[in-house]
């Protein structure tokens, strides 16, 4: 059977793994790397995968077509741009290497959203924002936006986006405005607000990503920073190794 989705998605994986000893993709949940489990999750639900990367010769085992950023600019902005170049399809669904509990249904949901749009984007469900750890800001929450409810975290890299939007992209990113959220501002956007992502990802384990060795024994190890003795738990969290 042929995947549901007329769609490309797309790993991005061109992060500069500063703040890690290893690479991202390759941190493993079960035993499966994080890439791999993301391109097992997308094979059910696309028929054209890409990776676009800058470092191709660590990503040629997976077996999945690999693009270099088409203009020499840092930033997500441009893999996007990149995706829209060489993809077959109208749409290209966007995620990042380190994301490691990315939901197929999810994905579904936000994929019959699109219709008159040209982005359909998430926002954060609240429960992810308790631990006052990386990515989370001092005050333990993600930074609020113009027009957004507290809770709210507009979430761009894992979302769709219509190559409508191509050529504003790149002259978003020719002159230096790389910043996605300002770039979707004035677009045809359908927001997935977190009343309706918690019937599906009621913890918003989708949007977890790992910049950290910090992230890594919060979200991957919790039974780590669990207290046994008194069998609290981390705040809402404990316990995700995996779907």
């Amino acid at each position: 059977m042929n995947p549901p989705l007329n769609c490309t998605g797309i790993i991005l994986a061109g992060g500069e793994n500063k703040r890690m000893p290893e690479p991202k993709a390759f941190l493993k949940i079960n035993g499966e790397c994080i890439i791999e489990r993301g391109i097992k999750i997308m094979r059910q639900l696309f028929n054209e995968i890409f990776i676009i990367t800058n470092q191709p010769e660590a990503y040629f085992y997976l077996g999945v077509p690999l693009f270099g950023d088409t203009y020499n600019v840092r930033g997500p902005m441009t893999g996007i741009f990149t995706s829209f170049v060489n993809s077959s399809h109208p749409w290209v669904f966007v995620t990042a290497c380190d994301m490691p509990f990315i939901n197929e249904e999810l994905i579904k949901y936000m994929a019959s959203k699109r219709e008159d749009y040209e982005a359909v984007v998430p926002k954060s469900p609240r429960s992810i924002f308790n631990p006052p750890l990386s990515p989370f800001n001092k005050g333990g929450q993600r930074g609020i936006f113009k027009g957004e409810q507290r809770g709210d975290f507009v979430e761009p890299l894992f979302a769709f986006y219509s190559s409508r939007l191509s050529k504003r992209m790149e002259e978003a990113i020719l002159s230096g405005k790389t910043g996605l959220r300002d770039f979707l501002k004035d677009k045809k956007v359908r927001y997935i607000p977190s009343v309706e992502i918690e019937g599906i990802d009621p913890e918003g384990k989708s949007f977890i990503n790992l910049n950290t060795p910090q992230d890594v024994k919060f979200y991957l190890h919790p039974e780590t920073i669990c207290s046994p003795k008194k069998g609290a738990q981390a705040p809402g969290l404990c316990g995700l190794q995996g779907n």
